[in-house]
């Protein structure tokens, strides 16, 4: 029987207080008291009022907006339990930041998610928990061991009880996706169509061509980040327009800056799917979009991990 490190303490930062009280209640653990708050010019301050010493610590923080504060946070986090001899630090990021930027494609660009990683582990991270990584590579940019989880059998079981292998496929809006998409079919039991699109500028997206056939079908795009909700807003249509009839879409990452909301609900997508790694504003509230929780995961596998049993167990 494996033993346990020690035991569980779960901290977080302010990124998302709602996903980490349902990771806590799944644990039957309870927060400890620990006060993240900022000085009056703005620097952060961390105040943790239970000992740590020898315990199996798990930072929570999702690096999403404000990203810089909310990275902060978390490697200040990181800094003081390391300070305060715990016997295990884990970072648990439901969504990392900076992992758009994950290699040079032009001169005098900066690889922000190797960045990223070497302040984690130079703040005091010794394992990590991420999900749905923009790209898988950047589970090599850490020299400690990842556990890279997914949200894709919890977004495909959403819509489990609407699909019907002859009326519904799965599209992917790009060729870096198909793998991801591919994923998301085979637990529904679907084929799939890819969309191969051009960016010209970030954020700006120009559909060129759809790979399969969609003519008849429901389509239900699947991505890992929606950001501005362009991309998908514009692959919605161009399925539109090729014959596709209802169009759902989801991704895990709802990071839904600017003008998202607006476009989705204005879209022609039926429903969009997002999971709650990042926290969904209350006031933002759309008719379109339904939330799933992650939390069953990151605590299943902060179970695992704590009794030192495999967590790729999780996937079979």
């Amino acid at each position: 029987m494996s033993q346990s490190v020690g035991e569980i303490m779960i901290f977080t930062g302010n990124s998302n207080h709602s996903l980490v009280d349902k990771i806590c209640k799944d644990l039957k653990v309870k927060q400890p008291n620990c006060k993240v708050s900022t000085f009056s010019d703005g620097e952060i301050a961390i105040d943790i009022s239970e000992t740590v010493r020898g315990k199996d610590v798990y930072v929570v923080q999702s690096t999403s907006n404000p990203v810089n504060k909310n990275l902060m946070e978390c490697l200040i986090l990181l800094d003081a339990l390391k300070r305060a001899s715990a016997c295990r630090i884990n970072v648990v990021i439901p969504y990392y930041g900076y992992a758009r930027q994950d290699r040079k494609t032009k001169a005098r660009e900066p690889i922000t998610a190797k960045l990223v990683a070497d302040l984690l582990t130079v703040a005091g991270a010794q394992r990590v928990i991420a999900m749905d990584l923009h790209a898988g590579q950047i589970q090599g940019y850490f020299n400690i061991p990842v556990d890279h989880l997914t949200a894709v059998r919890y977004l495909a079981n959403y819509f489990k009880d609407i699909v019907n292998p002859d009326e519904f496929i799965i599209v992917s809006p790009d060729l870096g996706g198909v793998t991801r998409a591919r994923k998301f079919a085979n637990e529904l039991n679907l084929p799939i169509a890819i969309i191969e699109k051009r960016r010209p500028k970030p954020n700006v997206s120009e559909v060129m061509n759809i790979i399969g056939d969609i003519k008849g079908k429901n389509a239900i795009l699947v991505d890992d980040i929606i950001d501005t909700a362009g991309t998908l807003c514009n692959a919605a249509e161009a399925l539109k327009k090729n014959g596709a009839k209802k169009i759902y879409g989801c991704a895990t990452h709802g990071v839904l800056s600017g003008p998202a909301i607006e476009r989705i609900e204005n879209s022609l997508m039926e429903k969009f799917i997002i999971t709650d790694t990042i926290e969904f504003n209350q006031k933002d509230k759309s008719t379109k979009i339904d939330v799933v929780t992650v939390a069953p995961l990151f605590a299943d596998a902060i179970r695992r991990i704590n009794s030192n049993t495999s967590v790729s167990a999780m996937f079979d």
